[in-house]
Protein backbone atom coordinates (compact mmCIF):
# COMPACT_ATOMS: atom_id res chain seq x y z
CA UNK A 1 0.00 0.00 0.00
CA UNK A 2 2.99 2.42 0.52
CA UNK A 3 4.43 1.75 -2.92
CA UNK A 4 1.23 3.19 -4.27
CA UNK A 5 1.27 5.99 -1.82
CA UNK A 6 4.75 6.78 -3.34
CA UNK A 7 4.07 5.67 -6.55
CA UNK A 8 1.04 8.33 -6.74
CA UNK A 9 3.01 11.16 -5.55
CA UNK A 10 6.28 10.90 -7.07
CA UNK A 11 3.52 11.10 -10.63
CA UNK A 12 1.71 13.70 -9.36
CA UNK A 13 4.81 15.87 -8.60
CA UNK A 14 6.51 15.20 -11.82
CA UNK A 15 3.54 15.90 -13.67
CA UNK A 16 3.17 19.31 -11.90
CA UNK A 17 6.84 19.94 -12.37
CA UNK A 18 6.70 19.56 -15.81
CA UNK A 19 3.33 21.80 -16.17
CA UNK A 20 5.06 24.40 -13.84
CA UNK A 21 8.49 24.10 -16.00
CA UNK A 22 6.09 24.63 -19.40
CA UNK A 23 4.02 27.61 -18.19
CA UNK A 24 6.35 29.74 -16.40
CA UNK A 25 8.94 29.56 -19.66
CA UNK A 26 5.96 30.55 -21.42
CA UNK A 27 4.81 33.44 -20.04
CA UNK A 28 8.63 34.57 -19.19
CA UNK A 29 9.91 34.08 -23.40
CA UNK A 30 7.04 34.30 -25.14
CA UNK A 31 4.75 37.13 -26.96
CA UNK A 32 1.30 36.53 -26.34
CA UNK A 33 -0.59 35.26 -29.40
CA UNK A 34 2.48 34.30 -31.65
CA UNK A 35 2.62 31.29 -33.31
CA UNK A 36 5.58 29.19 -32.59
CA UNK A 37 5.58 25.89 -34.54
CA UNK A 38 6.31 23.11 -32.27
CA UNK A 39 5.63 20.16 -34.69
CA UNK A 40 5.26 21.20 -38.26
CA UNK A 41 2.86 23.95 -39.12
CA UNK A 42 -0.13 21.66 -37.56
CA UNK A 43 0.75 21.79 -33.54
CA UNK A 44 1.80 25.11 -32.29
CA UNK A 45 2.36 26.81 -29.31
CA UNK A 46 0.83 29.99 -28.72
CA UNK A 47 0.72 31.73 -25.90
CA UNK A 48 -2.62 32.90 -24.25
CA UNK A 49 -3.82 33.56 -20.86
CA UNK A 50 -7.38 31.98 -19.86
CA UNK A 51 -9.50 33.51 -16.86
CA UNK A 52 -12.00 30.64 -16.77
CA UNK A 53 -11.99 26.57 -17.42
CA UNK A 54 -10.28 23.97 -19.55
CA UNK A 55 -9.64 24.68 -23.00
CA UNK A 56 -10.55 28.14 -22.77
CA UNK A 57 -13.95 28.37 -21.08
CA UNK A 58 -15.11 31.18 -19.23
CA UNK A 59 -17.49 32.00 -16.60
CA UNK A 60 -18.09 35.86 -17.46
CA UNK A 61 -16.45 38.82 -16.27
CA UNK A 62 -17.21 38.63 -12.58
CA UNK A 63 -15.07 38.40 -9.41
CA UNK A 64 -17.50 36.38 -7.83
CA UNK A 65 -17.55 33.59 -11.03
CA UNK A 66 -13.74 33.60 -10.86
CA UNK A 67 -13.54 32.94 -6.99
CA UNK A 68 -16.46 30.35 -7.24
CA UNK A 69 -14.26 28.26 -9.80
CA UNK A 70 -11.39 28.62 -7.83
CA UNK A 71 -13.33 27.50 -4.73
CA UNK A 72 -15.24 24.37 -6.67
CA UNK A 73 -11.58 23.73 -8.03
CA UNK A 74 -10.07 23.44 -4.82
CA UNK A 75 -13.09 21.30 -3.72
CA UNK A 76 -12.75 18.89 -6.04
CA UNK A 77 -9.39 18.32 -5.95
CA UNK A 78 -9.71 17.79 -2.12
CA UNK A 79 -12.44 14.94 -2.67
CA UNK A 80 -10.06 13.33 -5.87
CA UNK A 81 -7.20 13.54 -3.18
CA UNK A 82 -9.51 11.55 -0.35
CA UNK A 83 -10.76 9.20 -2.92
CA UNK A 84 -7.44 8.12 -4.06
CA UNK A 85 -6.48 7.61 -0.35
CA UNK A 86 -9.62 5.76 0.13
CA UNK A 87 -9.17 3.35 -3.16
CA UNK A 88 -5.72 2.51 -2.48
CA UNK A 89 -6.44 1.78 1.23
CA UNK A 90 -8.99 -0.99 -0.76
CA UNK A 91 -6.29 -2.26 -3.08
CA UNK A 92 -7.15 0.25 -6.05
CA UNK A 93 -4.51 -0.75 -9.39
CA UNK A 94 -1.96 0.98 -10.99
CA UNK A 95 -3.97 1.39 -14.38
CA UNK A 96 -6.46 3.41 -12.43
CA UNK A 97 -4.15 4.90 -9.85
CA UNK A 98 -2.59 6.34 -12.65
CA UNK A 99 -5.67 7.80 -13.99
CA UNK A 100 -6.84 9.49 -11.24
CA UNK A 101 -3.58 11.10 -10.24
CA UNK A 102 -3.60 12.25 -13.86
CA UNK A 103 -6.26 14.17 -13.06
CA UNK A 104 -5.56 15.17 -9.82
CA UNK A 105 -1.71 17.01 -11.08
CA UNK A 106 -4.05 18.38 -13.94
CA UNK A 107 -6.46 20.33 -11.88
CA UNK A 108 -4.13 20.90 -9.65
CA UNK A 109 -1.73 22.67 -11.93
CA UNK A 110 -4.32 25.11 -13.12
CA UNK A 111 -5.05 26.04 -9.98
CA UNK A 112 -1.82 26.92 -8.67
CA UNK A 113 -2.32 29.42 -11.67
CA UNK A 114 -5.03 30.92 -10.21
CA UNK A 115 -3.73 30.94 -6.98
CA UNK A 116 0.34 32.11 -7.45
CA UNK A 117 0.91 33.85 -10.46
CA UNK A 118 -0.39 37.12 -9.81
CA UNK A 119 2.61 36.85 -7.00
CA UNK A 120 5.20 35.02 -9.26
CA UNK A 121 4.57 37.72 -11.75
CA UNK A 122 3.73 41.59 -11.59
CA UNK A 123 0.18 42.45 -12.88
CA UNK A 124 0.16 44.62 -15.77
CA UNK A 125 -3.04 46.34 -16.70
CA UNK A 126 -1.66 47.25 -20.64
CA UNK A 127 -1.06 43.38 -20.53
CA UNK A 128 -4.15 41.84 -23.20
CA UNK A 129 -4.83 38.96 -21.25
CA UNK A 130 -5.65 41.54 -17.91
CA UNK A 131 -7.93 43.23 -19.97
CA UNK A 132 -11.71 42.41 -18.97
CA UNK A 133 -14.52 44.51 -20.14
CA UNK A 134 -18.01 44.03 -17.34
CA UNK A 135 -15.15 43.30 -14.24
CA UNK A 136 -15.92 46.77 -12.91
CA UNK A 137 -12.04 46.95 -11.48
CA UNK A 138 -10.42 50.27 -13.24
CA UNK A 139 -6.76 50.56 -14.04
CA UNK A 140 -4.81 52.63 -15.44
CA UNK A 141 -2.07 51.40 -18.71
CA UNK A 142 0.77 52.93 -18.45
CA UNK A 143 -0.13 55.24 -15.64
CA UNK A 144 -2.53 57.60 -18.05
CA UNK A 145 -4.80 55.46 -19.97
CA UNK A 146 -7.58 54.24 -17.83
CA UNK A 147 -8.81 50.03 -18.53
CA UNK A 148 -10.92 48.28 -16.86
CA UNK A 149 -9.05 44.79 -16.11
CA UNK A 150 -9.71 41.33 -14.43
CA UNK A 151 -9.86 40.86 -10.51
CA UNK A 152 -6.23 39.69 -9.51
CA UNK A 153 -4.83 38.56 -6.25
CA UNK A 154 -4.77 35.05 -4.52
CA UNK A 155 -7.45 32.65 -6.33
CA UNK A 156 -8.15 35.48 -9.35
CA UNK A 157 -4.83 34.59 -11.33
CA UNK A 158 -5.38 33.44 -15.26
CA UNK A 159 -4.44 30.30 -16.32
CA UNK A 160 -1.65 29.70 -19.12
CA UNK A 161 -2.74 28.10 -22.23
CA UNK A 162 -0.41 27.03 -24.89
CA UNK A 163 -0.37 24.50 -27.14
CA UNK A 164 -2.65 24.48 -30.46
CA UNK A 165 -3.72 21.58 -33.07
CA UNK A 166 -3.74 24.06 -36.19
CA UNK A 167 -5.72 21.46 -38.46
CA UNK A 168 -8.74 22.16 -40.41
CA UNK A 169 -11.81 19.97 -42.16
CA UNK A 170 -11.67 19.42 -45.77
CA UNK A 171 -13.95 22.32 -47.71
CA UNK A 172 -15.76 19.60 -48.87
CA UNK A 173 -16.93 18.40 -45.39
CA UNK A 174 -20.68 19.68 -44.63
CA UNK A 175 -21.09 22.02 -41.62
CA UNK A 176 -17.34 21.82 -40.51
CA UNK A 177 -15.73 22.45 -43.94
CA UNK A 178 -12.56 24.88 -43.64
CA UNK A 179 -13.24 25.29 -39.48
CA UNK A 180 -10.60 24.14 -36.76
CA UNK A 181 -10.64 20.73 -36.08
CA UNK A 182 -9.85 21.49 -32.62
CA UNK A 183 -9.81 25.26 -31.64
CA UNK A 184 -9.38 25.35 -28.14
CA UNK A 185 -5.79 26.14 -26.94
CA UNK A 186 -4.84 23.97 -24.15
CA UNK A 187 -1.97 23.47 -21.46
CA UNK A 188 -0.22 20.71 -19.94
CA UNK A 189 -2.64 20.02 -17.12
CA UNK A 190 -5.82 20.43 -19.40
CA UNK A 191 -3.86 17.02 -21.49
CA UNK A 192 -3.69 15.55 -18.17
CA UNK A 193 -7.39 15.86 -17.06
CA UNK A 194 -8.32 14.25 -20.38
CA UNK A 195 -5.80 11.35 -20.94
CA UNK A 196 -6.74 10.78 -17.05
CA UNK A 197 -10.31 10.93 -17.40
CA UNK A 198 -10.11 9.18 -20.63
CA UNK A 199 -8.31 6.21 -18.95
CA UNK A 200 -11.02 5.94 -15.87
CA UNK A 201 -13.23 5.28 -18.94
CA UNK A 202 -11.49 2.52 -20.59
CA UNK A 203 -10.38 0.87 -17.18
CA UNK A 204 -14.19 0.83 -16.51
CA UNK A 205 -16.02 0.74 -19.76
CA UNK A 206 -17.53 -3.45 -18.72
CA UNK A 207 -19.31 -1.89 -15.86
CA UNK A 208 -20.35 1.55 -17.72
CA UNK A 209 -21.54 -1.17 -20.89
CA UNK A 210 -23.06 -3.12 -17.97
CA UNK A 211 -24.77 -0.56 -16.62
CA UNK A 212 -26.36 0.67 -19.23
CA UNK A 213 -27.93 -2.66 -21.11
CA UNK A 214 -29.37 -3.17 -17.18
CA UNK A 215 -30.94 0.24 -17.12
CA UNK A 216 -32.70 -0.93 -20.74
CA UNK A 217 -33.51 -3.79 -19.78
CA UNK A 218 -35.19 -2.91 -16.66
CA UNK A 219 -36.92 0.15 -18.81
CA UNK A 220 -38.13 -2.26 -21.05
CA UNK A 221 -39.29 -4.46 -17.95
Amino acid sequence: MKKKFWFAALLVFALLLIDQCIKIYVKSNLEPGAPNPLLGNWFLIRYIENPGMAFGTTLGASGYAKIALSIFRLIAIGAIAVYIVREIKKGLKFPALIALSMVFAGATGNLIDSMFYDFIFPFDPCFPYNEMKGSGVIEKCQGIIPIEVRNHGFLYGNVVDMFHFQAYWPESMPWVGGKEVFPAIFNFADACITIGISLLILIHRKSIFSWSKKQESDNKA
